[in-house]
Formats: C-alpha cells, structure tokens, sequence
C-alpha cells in the first residue's frame, strides 16, 4: 500500500530547495491568501493605545490568534468575559472595515490552480469576517471552512488544523497547512502537518517552505490526485 503522508521530497535539500507532497491543503487566510494587514494594524495600534500597551509591541502578538486570545495574552489578569465582548466588537469593526485588504500576490491563479485539490480554510476569523475580506481581495471562498465559530481554541492551538484535515477526510500528516504568522504555523505542527511558510514574518520561523508570497509557489497535481509544491526558481528569497 503506498504512503500518503505528506512530506518532504528527500533529493532536495530543506527550506527554499523542498518540494512538499501531500493530499490536501489548509489554508489560513490573513497574510496567507488575503493582505489585511493595513486594516489590523489600524484597528489594534488603536485598541492597544486605549489599553495603555505598546502599539508595536502588541502587533507581535497579534496575527494569527483569534482577538480574545490576543487580549488575553496582553492583558493576562483580565477576566475573559471582558475580552470576549471586546472582541465582538473588534470583529464588527474588522468585518466593516476593508479598506486597503488585498489579495497576498498569486493568490487567484493559488486558487484556480488547486480548485480540484482538497483544501480548506482554517482561519481565526468569523464566518462574517472571512466573507468580508475573501469578498474585498476578489477571492473564492473554500467550500470547507474551519472559522472562529468551529473551534473552542484558538491558535497556537491545533484544534482547527485538525478539524480542517478531519472535514477533507484526511489525516494531518497528509495535509500541506499554509500560514503566516508563529501562532499559525505552531498549530499547523502541532496538528502533524507539513507547513509553507508566506512571507516575512514566517521566513524566520522554520517552516518546511519558505517562499515571499503565492507567486513564488509551483503547484503541481499528479495524476494519483497528489498535490506537489516548490518554490519556483525564479523567485527571489524571502
């Protein structure tokens, strides 16, 4: 019986040089698939000067965790019902707020290009807020979407990573997740699965692929339903 796990392609060598091969993709969506970072950046400098905290110092943390997780890493001896009101109304206010959100450079042709590879969004955001800025970078939602509503916890946490892979009928170790951020690509691990790493901020983080952005990704569908991703040559370093 062949092995489906996904993994690394040994003739090469690690990290800008390997080609992953899995069965099924995970996908964050901020700074993965969608460049909101103007919007974020915005909305929590604003709420982290409210709280008396280091604007800059508080962006650290932020990306890639739900906003009462955030909060709570933050601010640790508040109660937790105080940050999960607080970050409904963050929610409101991102969902509002599209200016500037873009799609991540490759994102569409990204898209197109594994329509027929099983993939699922696993993202901290809401359902109102994944439509919200999938809709403002003029990008298809996944069929399969694993938002704030599905999970108990969030990243680091592996839970969505897991029930991404569990929704696709896959086992994590078959499944290739893409993230940004070092909250995203801990879960990702954590659940079993081979990562790409998007961008500078998970360049520094060791994932199994590092590229700048989805333009610099080869995608390739084998005939026995594989998926095959490296980096194109003509890339430059992240």
């Amino acid at each position: 019986m062949p092995n489906t796990t996904a993994q690394p392609d040994t003739t090469t060598q690690p990290d800008t040089a390997a080609v992953l091969v899995g069965r099924a993709l995970l996908l964050d969506m901020d700074g993965t698939l969608v460049n909101s970072d103007a919007v974020v950046e915005r909305l929590w400098r604003e709420w982290a000067t409210e709280q008396g905290l280091d604007p800059d110092e508080a962006l650290k943390v932020v990306h890639g965790r739900q906003g009462w997780a955030t909060m709570a890493a933050l601010l640790p001896e508040r109660p937790m019902e105080r940050n999960h009101a607080e970050n409904a109304v963050m929610l409101a206010r991102e969902t509002a707020d599209v200016a500037g959100v873009v799609p991540i450079p490759g994102a569409p042709e990204f898209l197109a290009a594994v329509a027929r590879v099983p993939h699922a969004l696993v993202t901290s955001a809401d359902e109102a807020l994944a439509r919200a800025r999938m809709g403002a970078a003029g990008l298809p939602l996944p069929l399969v979407r694993i938002t704030a509503e599905s999970v108990g916890a969030s990243k680091p946490d592996p839970e969505g990573f897991l029930k991404g892979a569990a929704e696709l009928g896959f086992a994590p170790a078959e499944c290739v997740a893409f993230e940004d951020s070092e909250a995203g690509l801990a879960a990702a691990r954590a659940a079993g699965c081979l990562t790409v790493g998007i961008g500078p901020r998970a360049a520094g983080l060791s994932p199994d692929l590092a590229v700048p952005d989805l333009d610099a990704l080869d995608v390739a569908v084998t005939p026995d339903g594989h998926v095959r991703l490296s980096r194109r040559r003509s890339a430059a370093a992240v």
